[in-house]
């Protein structure tokens, strides 16, 4: 049982990640993901374990891309791995449920044919590492998510930081920082992977808690920790899953940025945060024949968002809870109105994020506040549910939506870390 002993005595780093005093849970989860290797790969000798968690976007709807502000919170969700070395010259990576990928090291080019494919962000991430000068070797990993995946907590920047953190804790001795691992994440999955995300995701999952970003500067973002505790407001935190695909949503959510950065363009700008909000007012009637009217809207969307994300941010640092929740209602309304990301182009049928809303607004009335969460279209909506009230609102958004599908989380202060090594 030394595995188990030693995972005891690293109990106080588990209490600190998941926030509580009972971290036997926690423990035994590494426990079964050791014994998932053992049976999938063999003995663990020289075995390492990583976690990297979801995020929930807490402000600034599609602001990170236009080099804007965001405010954002690691979750209690996580993905953990357990790592060795191979002596091999591939890296070989069993998600828990999906088949195994697999990537030759000495194959670090982008192939086009692995977009959107889990293989991509791993070679996105190692070519990187290369790229830095790190001897990267052959390892195994398996790994093991409860961030559910198209939930809107960003399981694919949970996964790129985790492979990240991977690769700095073997071969980079840590010296990479979490906003490096963050910008590696993000340049695996806009060039190996194909989506042209921002950087909001990667961050969150990589720093940990509750952080305030400002991307004016995307090289060095101005990064700000915010202390602040959900729970002693009496409000819960729900991610709702409104049970849509949005797998293959990829080009709706690609047009977004690209019509921002064409209202942009008109400044001989690259993305709007360089662009003055009053010469873009000034030149609307231009911009409008030029671009269209939700090109006019959703650049509006961005100044205005822009500006609620630091306002978010300082209200809770001054503890104005019911300032942020007006806030969180005004980029509710934003998003649906201006942004539109709430419903995909032409469906009828299929508004699923849009009833998640409209059910909302029914059951909570005018307590706490929702809005549309993450990339939209498809996806989630995050609630804040005063705690009077979960269960039955609970309840009632299930009878709806499903069994299971809004989930009640909590901010966690850690964000991707290597925990320890040899646990045989």
């Amino acid at each position: 049982m030394k595995k188990f002993e030693v995972l005891q005595n690293e109990n106080n780093m588990l209490a600190k990640i998941y926030c509580t005093e009972n971290s036997q849970f926690y423990a035994q989860r590494f426990l079964d993901i050791i014994s998932k290797y053992e049976t999938c790969f063999g003995k663990t000798d020289g075995a390492t374990l990583f976690r990297a968690p979801g995020r929930t976007e807490l402000g600034g709807n599609h602001t990170d891309h236009q080099r804007g502000c965001v405010l954002a919170g690691s979750v209690d969700l996580d993905i953990i791995a357990c790592v060795a070395l191979n002596g091999e010259n591939v890296i070989r990576i069993q998600s828990e449920g999906y088949p195994m990928d697999e990537i030759s090291l000495d194959e670090s080019e982008v192939k086009t044919e692995e977009f959107n494919q889990a293989k991509a962000l791993i070679r996105g991430v190692y070519a990187k590492f290369k790229d830095l000068g790190y001897n990267i070797k052959g390892f195994n990993a398996y790994t093991s998510s409860n961030v559910l995946k198209g939930s809107g907590l960003s399981s694919s920047a949970a996964f790129e930081v985790l492979i990240g953190n991977i690769f700095n804790g073997l071969f980079a001795g840590g010296e990479v920082s979490p906003v490096e691992i963050a910008q590696i994440g993000q340049f695996a999955e806009n060039v190996y992977f194909g989506k042209p995300c921002g950087l909001m995701d990667q961050m969150a999952s990589s720093i940990g808690g509750i952080i305030y970003i400002d991307f004016e500067k995307s090289e060095k973002p101005l990064i700000k920790i915010i202390d602040f505790d959900f729970s002693k407001c009496g409000y819960a935190l729900c991610i709702i899953d409104s049970g849509a695909d949005h797998a293959e949503l990829t080009e709706e959510y690609a047009a977004i940025p690209k019509e921002m950065k064409e209202v942009a363009g008109y400044f001989n700008k690259e993305v709007l945060r360089d662009v003055c909000k009053d010469d873009f007012i000034n030149a609307i009637p231009d911009i409008r024949s030029k671009f269209g009217d939700r090109a006019v809207l959703r650049a509006l969307h961005f100044f205005n968002e822009n500006e609620r994300a630091l306002m978010e941010a300082e209200a809770l640092e001054k503890g104005d809870f019911d300032k942020f929740l007006e806030l969180i209602k005004e980029s509710g309304r934003s998003s649906y109105m201006y942004l539109q990301n709430v419903c995909v182009r032409g469906s009828i049928r299929e508004q699923a994020v849009a009833v998640v809303l409209a059910f909302c607004e029914e059951f909570l009335k005018n307590n706490g506040a929702y809005r549309v969460h993450g990339g939209g279209f498809a996806g989630t909506v995050q609630a804040f549910v005063p705690i009077s009230m979960l269960e039955e609102f609970k309840n009632k958004i299930e009878r709806i939506i499903g069994k299971d599908n809004c989930h009640v989380l909590s901010i966690r202060p850690v964000g991707g870390i290597m925990l320890g090594r040899n646990y045989d």
